[in-house]
């Protein structure tokens, strides 16, 4: 079977989605948001996904982009040039910092793509046997740590390597390497020539340089973190390089690409639709949970997705069949796709994490996901968003939670020094009382762990992934009250059935000085 056709088969039962970045018109009759919430227009629109991910991609010619580890590894084609030597960090003498640039790699014959990259030690000779790598911006300048990392390094001498990651568009040559890129890979149908595929393999360069610096850092633990394009690198590098020994990402996509198919012009026509009318409605002051002012700012989100991606009429005018536009829409983020690999990530011991957003366009599928992978660990915010411009009204951003950040510095505890446990993944049952119109939740810790604070969070009909209306979606909650060990029990009180009915449990657990903020997975449970 071919790396296509394996793809194909994993996922012919992902919910593949799309939208346009038009600006708001009213045309094709979108549909209503009493619409948008039934159960019927998402069995609709679910039945168009599954019809565009049915690729025949045994006859497709798309390959998954594939990392060569000796080469990943191989440190004499850094071409390392030091900015700034080993010297003592400005804001704490007690910490040292280094500025280099790498060459991640030749993308293609004659354009090499290079990258800035920090390191932070602690000023003593010791080397580090622990190692943080995470991100920062593409300017050539040494960045800064702050937050989880900068306690890591200061209270506990975990080394940290920053390298720089942004979007393709304005990765030097600014405004010609997405160029190349989508070109390459128009000619050369491998996934090799995508965002996700260079953002992978420049944490996992980063980490080869860093373990150049002998003198200063001998990891025998490594940690990558990382949020949305960075969160895509974390998954990918933890997938394809074993030297990582633990990942966090935070606001990437997990199982269902992000914003949707990468093919634009692939989407479902009643998302799009959905889109159009939501911006129209927006625009005039009818949609109540969010502000008039997202309108600019979801649209030029939008134009700046589109602007990485390949178009239908671009693979078309390349010689691309249908079922090669499927497959793309997959492979192109096959690199970071952790569940199509768990078996073997586990066996290697990988340590993972994810931190989500209940209402991120970036990760969706959060309901399939806890369906097939109910065990995974996983902080899914309730109502959490993904990044963006105060003008969008995104008032639960993710990636910057407090949470989120202190997560990052209990999971890094409990993997580096083991001074507190993880929790398991919580276990959620539910019954449903239609004379009084109440579902009580009961939840247990199959390691029995008991966290000190517990709540469950509700959200009724909601709308679809990948729909702009879909990230204002409210939420409530309720607190769990513990009945018995490793057990907590709490009630929702509806006023009417609801068509639809989200609910996620969330757990903070605290031990040994820090705080683990975890969930059960996203569920839909069938009120009968």
């Amino acid at each position: 079977m071919t790396p296509a056709s394996a793809a194909a088969r994993r996922h012919k039962q992902s919910k593949e989605r799309w939208f346009s970045n038009h600006r708001p018109n009213q045309r094709g009759g979108a549909a209503k948001r009493s619409g948008l919430n039934s159960q019927r227009f998402t069995k609709h629109v679910l039945s168009n996904l599954a019809l565009c991910c049915l690729a025949t991609a045994a006859q497709a010619e798309v390959v998954a982009g594939r990392y060569d580890m000796p080469t990943v590894r191989d440190t004499s084609t850094l071409e390392t040039r030091v900015i700034e030597d080993w010297h003592p960090w400005a804001k704490d003498p007690a910490i040292r910092q280094k500025l280099v640039e790498i060459t991640v790699c030749e993308w293609w014959p004659g354009q090499k793509v290079r990258l800035p990259v920090t390191f932070l030690a602690p000023a003593s000779t010791a080397p580090c046997h622990n190692l943080l790598v995470g991100n920062a911006g593409v300017d050539l300048k040494a960045a800064s740590p702050s937050g989880a990392t900068l306690r890591l390094l200061k209270e506990n001498g975990v080394g940290v390597t920053l390298i720089g990651m942004t979007t393709i568009d304005a990765m030097e040559p600014a405004g010609k390497l997405d160029v190349g890129m989508k070109e390459h890979f128009l000619k050369s149908k491998d996934a090799r020539f995508t965002p996700a595929w260079i953002w992978g393999l420049s944490d996992m360069r980063a980490l080869t340089a860093a373990i150049a610096e002998k003198g200063v850092f001998q990891p025998v633990k490594v940690i990558a973190t990382g949020g949305s394009k960075r969160g895509v690198a974390t998954a990918a590098a933890g997938i394809a390089d074993d030297r990582f020994t633990a990942i966090m990402p935070v606001v990437a996509p997990i199982i269902d690409p992000p914003g949707g198919p990468y093919v634009e012009g692939m989407r479902p026509v009643e998302i799009t639709r959905a889109n159009e009318q939501f911006l129209v409605d927006l625009a005039v002051g009818k949609i109540t949970n969010a502000p008039a002012t997202a309108v600019e700012p979801l649209i030029s989100r939008e134009k700046v997705r589109a602007a990485e991606r390949i178009t239908v009429d671009e693979a078309r005018g390349a010689g691309w069949s249908d079922d090669e536009m499927k497959a793309a829409s997959a492979l192109a983020w096959e690199v970071c796709r952790t569940t199509n690999y768990l078996p073997a990530l586990r066996q290697r011991g990988l340590e993972i994490f994810y931190n989500e957003g209940a209402n991120d366009n970036v990760g969706p599928g959060l309901r399939e996901l806890g369906r097939r992978f109910p065990d995974l660990p996983i902080y899914v915010v309730p109502g959490g968003q993904h990044g963006g411009a105060k003008a969008a009204g995104f008032l639960k951003q993710v990636g910057s939670l407090p949470e989120v950040d202190e997560n990052l510095y209990a999971f890094a505890q409990h993997h580096f020094f083991h001074t507190r446990p993880m929790v398991a993944t919580p276990r959620v049952s539910q019954h449903w009382d239609e004379s009084a119109h109440r579902l009580q939740v009961t939840v247990t810790f199959p390691d029995k762990a008991e966290p000190q604070k517990n709540e469950v969070w509700w959200s009724m009909n909601r709308h679809p992934d990948y729909t702009f209306a879909m990230e204002y979606d409210a939420w409530e909650s309720a607190p769990l009250h513990q009945t018995g060990p490793a057990t907590f029990a709490g009630e929702l009180m509806l006023p009417n059935k609801p068509e639809t009915l989200d609910l996620v449990t969330v757990h903070q657990h605290t031990a040994n000085g820090s705080t683990l903020t975890l969930s059960s997975p996203l569920l839909r449970p069938e009120l009968r």
